[in-house]
């Protein structure tokens, strides 16, 4: 459990667990929200728009039945019954991942709460319970200077791999980034 003074106004408590199947509805919601609010102005509107959080809460759902047993773990972040945000790590997907590799897969918080620590403190969990030494690796757009910027703090670094990912219609820029 973490508590910021500066956070006191907005966030009375914030508690960093495992999610689990009944989180499914809530990380969905919060996965669209952020979507609609960090991509807006990088991913078509019309994208945006049609993203289903009734849709995804499915896909959530049958994820976090299986746990840990597909090696993806991911964590929420909430204040009492509110869930603020999530991260998701597993086993990287790249072709040349360095041996015992994690992939940060996601991290979204409900855009309320962006620059209050809650990231930060998910981030710092996935670090400590992936093994502070681990190699871990994200990709990030390149048009999202806030998530490179945060990620950048956290000791990754865009080691020079970029693909085009296709969203909502269009290709765009990914950048990898790698930390130890």
């Amino acid at each position: 459990m973490w508590q910021g003074d500066s956070m006191a106004e907005q966030i009375e408590e914030l508690t960093i667990r495992p999610a689990g199947p009944v989180d499914a509805d809530a990380i969905a919601a919060v996965h669209v929200r952020s979507w609609q609010e960090a991509y807006a102005g990088i991913i078509s509107q019309r994208y945006l728009a049609s993203l289903d959080p009734q849709e995804r809460a499915v896909r959530w759902a049958q994820h976090l039945e299986q746990g840990p047993a597909d090696g993806v773990r991911t964590w929420i972040a909430q204040d009492g019954a509110r869930l603020l945000g999530f991260a998701s790590v597993g086993p990287s997907r790249d072709e040349d991942a360095r041996r015992g590799e994690i992939e940060v897969y996601s991290i979204y918080l409900e855009p309320s709460t962006w620059g209050h620590g809650v990231a930060r403190e998910l981030m710092r969990t996935v670090i400590s319970e992936s093994g502070e030494h681990t190699p871990m690796s994200l990709w990030v757009l390149a048009a999202n200077e806030r998530a490179r910027h945060f990620y950048r703090r956290h000791g990754f670094q865009p080691d020079g791999v970029e693909r085009y990912e296709d969203l909502g219609g269009e290709e765009l820029l990914e950048v990898r980034y790698r930390r130890g």
